[in-house]
């Protein structure tokens, strides 16, 4: 559904150790996530998948270090293109991935969001 927030995840360099981080604060568990010769981490509380903590590289290279929500949008590509028309700014992306596409978009305030959906970029 457009407009629903989707997906929470932290890009940072220091993966392993923000994800004891939040297993201890949180008391989230984690499960590893392929990404070629390294894993990302779903956050999990309980069964269900809450967060992402991921690695500062591969397609998350450039994304800033900081909570991100991922709104779910019809077309990453037409989304684009309104936040640009209306100044805002593209800092990461579009990147498609596993047959969606995302975009990390920076607000005329200077906010961080994310934006995907299953549509090419």
């Amino acid at each position: 559904m457009a407009g629903k927030i989707v997906w929470h995840d932290l890009t940072v360099g220091n993966a392993e150790e923000v994800r004891d981080f939040y297993q201890a604060v949180c008391g989230w568990t984690y499960q590893g996530q392929p990404m070629g010769d390294y894993e990302d981490y779903s956050m999990l509380a309980g069964e269900e998948g809450v967060a992402g903590v991921c690695h500062a590289k591969g397609v998350n290279a450039g994304i800033p270090p900081q909570w991100l929500i991922y709104v779910q949008v019809d077309s990453v590509e037409k989304s684009v293109q309104a936040a640009l028309a209306l100044g805002g700014k593209a800092v990461h992306g579009p990147v498609s991935m596993e047959g969606s596409s995302f975009c990390v978009l920076q607000d005329p305030a200077g906010a961080y969001m994310a934006i995907m959906s299953q549509d090419a970029p």
